[in-house]
């Protein structure tokens, strides 16, 4: 049986090249993978859906690849895929900072996982998000079809494509069916690949 050997996430005291993420973990920084073309996909309809939410209800600002200073001191900085600051966090006639972070802890959180996402990795995200202040996160599974939604580290509630899919209590009403950003069926198991079309006459 053959088995996947995924990349070490690389590791550096230097600032990465401006063209590439990165997060800032205990004095290093480390450069992020790609997204897969699925999941940037997921990711751009979830940011379209929540940021047109929050500001027709004027309740705050969706981000999306943003760093943020998760702990005192910026000793963790954190670039979760999408995120959702309200004003009562950033008042609205603030200004943005202008350069990395933005000191502030997001009250949501989206991460969008790809094939190359470690489990661990992903979960222990979530914890520290709950530790830093964070008050709902949502893991969404592209090729499943499916949307865990954390409202603590122990708490959860889970969506799949026929559910409609709710960001209750910070953003009250917020509601979105899954199939309008899951608009095609969960890949099957296996290589993914489509079975070939019968022969004429079969």
């Amino acid at each position: 049986m053959s088995t996947l050997t995924l990349p070490e996430p690389a590791l550096s005291a230097e600032l990465p090249s401006s063209d590439s993420l990165y997060e800032f973990l205990d004095g290093k920084y480390v450069e992020l993978p790609p997204m897969s073309t699925q999941a940037s996909i997921v990711a751009s309809r979830l940011v379209r859906e929540l940021g047109i939410f929050a500001k027709v209800e004027r309740l705050g600002e969706v981000a999306s690849e943003t760093l943020f200073g998760l702990t005192p001191r910026s000793r963790r900085m954190r670039r979760p895929d999408i995120a959702f600051v309200s004003y009562k966090r950033w008042p609205k006639n603030q200004p943005l900072p202008t350069t990395d972070p933005w000191p502030v802890v997001p009250e949501m959180i989206v991460e969008v996982v790809s094939p190359s996402d470690l489990a661990e990795g992903t979960h222990a995200k979530v914890k520290e998000y709950f530790v830093a202040g964070v008050q709902l996160v949502w893991l969404v599974y592209p090729q499943l079809a499916w949307v865990v939604a954390y409202e603590s580290a122990q708490r959860m509630r889970g969506f799949t494509l026929a559910d409609e899919l709710d960001a209750e209590p910070i953003l009250p009403g917020f509601r979105l069916p899954l199939q309008e950003i899951f608009d095609q069926p969960p890949t099957p198991p296996g290589n993914g690949e489509p079975d070939a079309e019968p022969e004429a006459g079969a």
